[in-house]
C-alpha cells in the first residue's frame, strides 16, 4: 500500500512526455498514461518507456482523471496526478515516499508546490507560487471535482500533509501553440464562471471556498466573487493585483509577458464570451442557465 501510481492525461504530448515520464520512473510502480487518440508519438513513446497507455474520448480534465480512477486496473495504495508537460524533482519524489511509508492511516492527501516556468523563467511571484496543490491521494479516497476548468483533487475523508517540493509546470511548445489553448480554454473557463456566477454547480464533492482556509480554498473563495464582479473591468484589476500588489513585476521581462497575457488577455477572452453568451440569451437569467445546461451535458 506505499507504492505510488502515476497518472498521466495526454494528447500530442511527444514533446513533452518522455521528460515527465522520466522524472516519475524512479518512485512509480505503476506508470498509466490516459490519451485522447494522439495522432502523433505520444503513446509510442510512452510504451517504449514502459507506461500502460489507455485511451479514452475527452471531454474535461476533471472526467478524463476520474475516468482512470474508475476504470484501470489501478494496484498502487497512493495515486499521483501529473500533467504530461509537468516533471518532478527527485528531492520531491523521494519526500513523498518516505511521507507515504510513515504517515498515519488518516492520512489520505498530499499537497506540494506548483511551480510554473514560462519561456525558461520560473515564475516566483505574483500569487503563482508555491500555490500548494493536493496531487497525491490514497486510493479510494480522493477524486477530482467535476469542474469544467481550474479543477483539483480532493479527499473525501481524513487530513492532509504539505511537503514543500516542486512539482514543475514547463510547457516547450511556442507561443502561437500557447495562444491557441488558451483561445479554447477561455470558452470552457465562460462556461465555469457563469456556472458559479449562477450557483448551478451541483457537484457537492468540491474544493470549499473560504477566505481563511488553504491556499486553494481561499483561491476558490476569491473567484466566486470574481465571478460575480463587473465584466471587463475585473480583468484590469487581476492584472493590477498579480502586477503590482502580489510583485509579479519582480518576474521580469518573461514575467510581463505571462501577466500581460494570463491575468489581462486571456481573462478579457473570457469576459467576451461571456458577454457574448448572454447576449445570445438576451440577457435571460434563465435562458443562460439553460444554455450552460445544454452545453455540459453534450
Amino acid at each position: 500500500m506505499d507504492s505510488i501510481a502515476f497518472i498521466i492525461l495526454t494528447y500530442n504530448e511527444e514533446r513533452h512526455i518522455a521528460r515527465c515520464l522520466q522524472s516519475l520512473m524512479p518512485f512509480g510502480h505503476e506508470l498509466l498514461v490516459i490519451d485522447s487518440f494522439s495522432t502523433d508519438d505520444t503513446c509510442r513513446i510512452a510504451e517504449k518507456l514502459g507506461a500502460k497507455v489507455y485511451q479514452h474520448p475527452f471531454k474535461n480534465q476533471a472526467q478524463q482523471f476520474n475516468w482512470a480512477l474508475e476504470n484501470c486496473p489501478i494496484e498502487s495504495g497512493w495515486i499521483w496526478r501529473v500533467d504530461a508537460d509537468e516533471y518532478i524533482s527527485a528531492d520531491l519524489g523521494e519526500r513523498v515516499m518516505n511521507t507515504i511509508q510513515t504517515c498515519g492511516a488518516n492520512i489520505n492527501g498530499i499537497y506540494v508546490n506548483k511551480r510554473i516556468v514560462f519561456m525558461g523563467r520560473p515564475l516566483m511571484h505574483g500569487g503563482w507560487y508555491p500555490a500548494p496543490q493536493i496531487k497525491v491521494i490514497r486510493k479510494g479516497f480522493g477524486a477530482s471535482e467535476k469542474k469544467w476548468m481550474d479543477e483539483h483533487l480532493i479527499v473525501f475523508s481524513g487530513d492532509t500533509v504539505y511537503i514543500d517540493g516542486d512539482q514543475t509546470d514547463e510547457n516547450l511548445n511556442d507561443m502561437a501553440w500557447w495562444s491557441h489553448k488558451h483561445v479554447n480554454y477561455a470558452y470552457r473557463e465562460a462556461i465555469n464562471m457563469l456556472m458559479m456566477a449562477y450557483g448551478i454547480d451541483t457537484d457537492t464533492d468540491t474544493v470549499k471556498p473560504d477566505l481563511w482556509g488553504n491556499g486553494v480554498e481561499r483561491k476558490r473563495w476569491f473567484k466566486i466573487k470574481y465571478a460575480r464582479a463587473p465584466l471587463f473591468l475585473r480583468p484590469f484589476a487581476i492584472f493590477f493585483i498579480r502586477y503590482v500588489l502580489k510583485g509579479g513585476f519582480l518576474d521580469g521581462r518573461q514575467g510581463f509577458i505571462w501577466y500581460i497575457l494570463q491575468s489581462f488577455w486571456y481573462r478579457m477572452l473570457v469576459d467576451v464570451y461571456i458577454w457574448e453568451i448572454k447576449r445570445a440569451c438576451r440577457w435571460k437569467k434563465e435562458a443562460v442557465k439553460e444554455y450552460i445546461r445544454r452545453y455540459v451535458s453534450e
